[in-house]
């Protein structure tokens, strides 16, 4: 069973009111998963959207080769899945596993009858979408004004969370994704950055020993 104040962390869900966000949470459940599970593919008929509870999640493109690239990375409390909620349209993209996790799955049927009921809260959903839509904008320039250097500084900045030292979450191959480049375009950039002194590095351990270098060529 979920436990509603957890819920109430979800920015989609904290305004609700206490019995309704109890209704909803009364209709959820925990789902777990291991390292590279599939919790939806592209164009699968979706029903309910979903919210990390711990572990992170990548919202993944597929290609017609089969090459992926990673269009967003959820963490805790983070929602996703909740666009087909509003359109009825199949899912836009795949959400795989980057390691063990735990999600809470959400029937879109708990949010719609609440949403049918008090319309007024769907300011709440607008403000979501505003937001995923001003992501989308900022990552689209970055692809027409960062060079493929620029926005791995940019990636590596905003997966060390402010910490000095932090372990990547993801392997090369998922951060090549995420950026939107080959594999040894990436890792040419990360060692240019190594050669600078910018950085230190050890597999998936970083150092940022120059954070106001690696901000200025992450602009």
């Amino acid at each position: 069973m979920i436990d509603a104040e957890t819920l109430r962390q979800v920015e989609l869900l904290g305004s609700l009111p206490a019995d309704q966000l109890d209704a909803v949470a009364a209709q959820a459940r925990p789902v777990k998963l291991t390292r590279g599970d599939l919790l939806f593919n592209h164009n699968d008929e979706p029903d309910a959207l979903f919210v990390v509870l711990n572990g992170r999640v990548a919202i993944l493109n597929t290609a017609a080769d089969g090459r992926e690239s990673m269009v967003a990375l959820m963490e805790g409390g983070d929602l996703f899945g909740e666009l087909p909620l509003f359109d009825g349209r199949p899912r836009s993209a795949a959400a795989r596993a980057l390691e063990p996790s735990e999600v809470v799955h959400i029937p879109y049927t708990a949010l719609r009858e609440i949403y049918d009921a008090h319309p007024e809260l769907l300011w709440q959903v607008v403000g979501l979408l505003a937001q995923r839509l001003r992501a989308t904008d900022e990552a689209l320039a970055d692809s027409v004004f960062l060079d493929v250097t620029g926005r791995t500084a940019k990636r590596l900045l905003e997966l060390s969370s402010g910490e000095d030292e932090f372990v990547l979450p993801i392997t090369q191959e998922e951060l090549a994704g995420m950026i939107g480049a080959s594999r040894e375009r990436v890792n040419k950039a990360i060692s240019s950055f190594v050669r600078l002194g910018w950085i230190e590095q050890s597999d998936r351990r970083y150092r940022i020993t120059d954070r106001d270098q690696m901000e200025r060529r992450s602009r």
